[in-house]
């Protein structure tokens, strides 16, 4: 039995954000797909819930998000806290990074990814 947390809708908006994703999303995405990272599994724009995640690791339930610079104002970081709130108690966990990171320091990046990983397992 296919038991899909997810909406029609939601499966099409998470398509659309693939072919439209960001640059920064773009150069996480380079790196992490096709196990590019020490062989890790990622997919990108997933719906899980009512949520399209940027990128997930389903085996460790790993979710990894990019945020522009509109995730700093207040009434967005309380959507994300939120949104994260829900995706924890759906068991995964949550780690993000600004775009900034990506863009200044992306080693930093896949080894904070890589850090996280390795406590899941």
């Amino acid at each position: 039995m296919n038991y899909r947390t997810y909406s029609h809708k939601s499966l099409d908006n998470a398509k659309a954000l693939r072919s439209n994703q960001t640059d920064c999303e773009d150069i996480l995405w380079q790196r992490l797909r096709a196990k590019r990272l020490n062989n890790i599994k990622f997919r990108r724009q997933v719906p899980i819930g009512k949520y399209i995640v940027d990128f997930v690791n389903l085996g460790k339930k790993l979710i990894i998000e990019v945020d522009g610079s509109q995730h700093l104002d207040d009434t967005n970081r309380k959507y994300d806290e939120l949104r994260t709130e829900y995706l924890n108690e759906q068991g995964y966990s949550v780690i993000r990074f600004l775009d900034s990171d990506i863009l200044e320091n992306l080693e930093s990046v896949l080894n904070t990814i890589l850090a996280e990983y390795n406590k899941l397992l």
